[in-house]
This record gives structure tokens, C-alpha cells and sequence, in this order.
């Protein structure tokens, strides 16, 4: 049977306009040509910016939505007085099959929010994570929680953990991948309440659990799955981009500081280059909501044409790979055969 490889697109989410998200629509349909997209949002809006280099027929189509939930917006007001906005409609695609899966830019909490009520989570999943991957030093790891769940319980992160393992088995192609447990220690007696209890549970199961991860091996090669609470989730990963600007704006600095190091920094610049490719956040960008009915990306608020881009692929590897029903499969199994 043929896969459905359509994706909604929210094209009036983001920080950038819907111009930047037309030119990501470009580039994938340009990279896959078996793909196909539905830029959801105000017709008009995004004809003015396709203007007169048309998208490839019949693999690009518009939705009409005539709401846009705004980064201001209340989950409350996303779900009860914006039915017709482009993110719920793009969502709404997903629900009725016309689309394999939904990306945004929007509003985070509004997205999540949206996509549980919609499409529902997957039996043995009580909340949805935000997943993604961060780059490590043999590759990426995958971590989450990164901010849906602020307070989690042992059995929420057991939960995280277990989707995390099928999502790097699917989309990495590892038999059973090694899943660590973000904690402040790597002794036993570290952590909260909450941390240890999940510990236990991961130690009991068939998951290839390695025992706790400390901070600083989050972008080694130790852990394929990194676990955690969205609180710390979230901290962690914001701190990471704040020393990754800093870095790259001291070497700014200090190339341009005196006539010889702007020599230097001419000469050393292919390798700056290839330096800032292997560790360019916008190839990062994508967090997928994992234990929905579905395939939802999230997208940085303030990606490029390329970052988005990036994130659209990411939901069509996961269609490739049908993320949601290894999920729903594996969930439905007894603890003790989940891996």
C-alpha cells in the first residue's frame, strides 16, 4: 500500500512570515518528489509571497484558514475561539487523512494542546512529549522532555523514555538503543523522588537502559536517548543555545581584533565552515510531539526557510518510518516486551 506522504503545513506560524515558509515548501518539494504539501492559512497571504514562481502542480495546494493563533494566545483561546485557524486546521488534516502530519511554528503550548484534543494520545501514552535531536559527538542524540511536561511523574518518564528508544530505533535503523536517565549525579542515591522511582522502572524493563546521564554527557556518545522532565528539558537545551551564540561570537571577536587574526580567520575559514554545518541549529530544527495519533512537528519560531525546511522533513522521516503506530504497537505490549 502506498504511503500517504502529505504534510500540513501551518503557513502563517512563525516569527519570519509566511514568505520563509513558502521557500522551505520550495526546497522540499524540489528534494522529494514524491512528497506532497498543504500550505494552510490566508490564500491570499501566500500566493502574494509563491508571487510568479508557481509551486509544482498538483504536489502543492492551499487550505484556506481564516484564524491565526498568535504567540500571545491562551491555550484556552486556541481551543475554543480559533476552530478556524491555520494551526488547528493543519491539525485537522492529520485527524480526516488527508495529511500523514502537521508542522508549525506556532505557539508551543497552543500546538500541543490542540494536537492532544484533536488527534488524542496513543493507549499507554498519558502525555505527549517534545522530542529532538541534539548533535553529539558520533552523531545526535535524541532528547526529551523539552517542554510539554513542566512536572512528570516516574511512570510519565518511563513513558518519554519508552517512546524515545522506538523513535531513535525507527528513525536511526539501532536495535535496541541505549536510553540514560538526566540526573544530577551518576551514583544511586542522586536525584529526586521522581527520578529515582523512574530509574527503578527502567531497570526492570527490556529497554537498554545505561543508569543516569549527568549534564555534561549530553552530547557525547554515552546515551542515544536522553530522558528527562520538560522543566529541565527546556533549561537545558536553551542553555546550550545561549553557549553555542556565545562561542560563535567570541571567534567573531577575536578574528576580527587585529590585522593578523583577520588573516587567520581568512585561511581557517573552510574549516569554520564545516565547523558551524556539523553543529547549525537549523539542521537540528524540528521537536516532534511524540505520543499522539499522528505525526505533529514543531518548528523554532524563528527559523529560516532552511530550518523549516528541515523540520518538514523531519515529519516526512517519520511518515516514512510510521513513528505512530511503532508507538501505538509497542505501548500496547506488556512493560516487560517494550524495546
Amino acid at each position: 500500500m502506498k504511503k500517504n506522504l502529505t504534510v500540513a503545513v501551518d503557513a502563517m506560524s512563525g516569527d519570519k512570515g509566511t514568505g520563509v515558509i513558502v521557500e522551505a515548501v520550495r526546497q522540499v518539494l524540489s528534494q522529494r518528489p514524491d512528497a506532497t504539501l498543504l500550505l494552510v492559512g490566508d490564500p491570499q497571504e501566500i500566493n502574494r509571497h509563491i508571487g510568479d514562481k508557481p509551486l509544482p502542480e498538483g504536489r502543492a495546494q492551499i487550505v484556506e484558514a481564516s484564524e491565526v493563533v498568535t504567540m500571545e494566545d491562551t491555550v484556552a483561546i486556541a481551543l475554543r475561539n480559533k476552530k478556524k485557524s491555520s494551526m488547528r486546521i493543519a491539525i485537522d488534516q492529520v485527524k480526516s487523512g488527508r495529511a500523514a502530519a502537521c508542522v508549525s511554528s506556532g505557539n508551543t503550548s497552543a500546538l500541543m494542546a490542540v494536537s492532544k484534543f484533536v488527534l488524542k494520545t496513543v493507549p499507554g501514552i498519558d502525555r505527549p512529549a517534545i522530542s529532538t535531536t541534539i548533535p553529539a559527538l558520533n552523531g545526535h542524540t535524541h532528547m526529551l522532555d523539552l517542554g510539554a511536561n513542566v512536572d512528570c511523574s516516574a511512570e510519565h518518564l518511563f513513558q518519554f523514555a519508552a517512546m524515545g528508544s522506538i523513535l531513535a530505533e525507527a528513525i536511526d535503523a539501532k536495535a535496541h538503543p541505549s536510553v540514560g536517565l538526566l540526573n544530577i549525579g551518576s551514583e544511586d542515591i542522586k536525584g529526586n523522588v521522581q527520578v529515582k522511582d523512574a530509574a527503578a522502572l527502567l531497570a526492570d524493563s527490556n529497554l537498554n537502559y545505561i543508569g543516569f546521564v549527568e549534564g555534561n554527557e549530553i552530547y557525547t556518545e554515552r546515551a542515544d536517548v536522553v530522558v528527562c522532565d520538560g522543566f529541565v528539558g527546556n533549561v537545558s537545551l536553551k542553555t546550550s543555545e545561549g553557549v553555542a551564540h556565545m562561542v560563535s561570537h567570541y571567534l567573531k571577536e577575536e578574528f576580527m581584533r587585529t590585522p593578523v587574526n583577520k588573516l587567520i580567520g581568512l585561511l581557517a575559514k573552510p574549516v569554520l565552515r564545516s565547523f558551524g554545518n556539523r553543529i547549525d541549529p537549523r539542521r537540528y530544527n524540528g521537536a516532534s510531539l511524540l505520543g499522539l495519533k499522528g505525526v505533529v512537528i514543531k518548528s523554532h519560531g524563528g527559523a529560516d526557510a532552511l530550518a523549516f525546511a528541515n523540520a518538514i522533513n523531519i515529519a516526512l522521516l517519520e511518515i516514512d518510518n510510521d513513528v505512530p503506530s511503532m508507538i501505538t504497537e509497542r505501548m500496547s505490549q506488556s512493560v516487560s516486551s517494550i524495546a
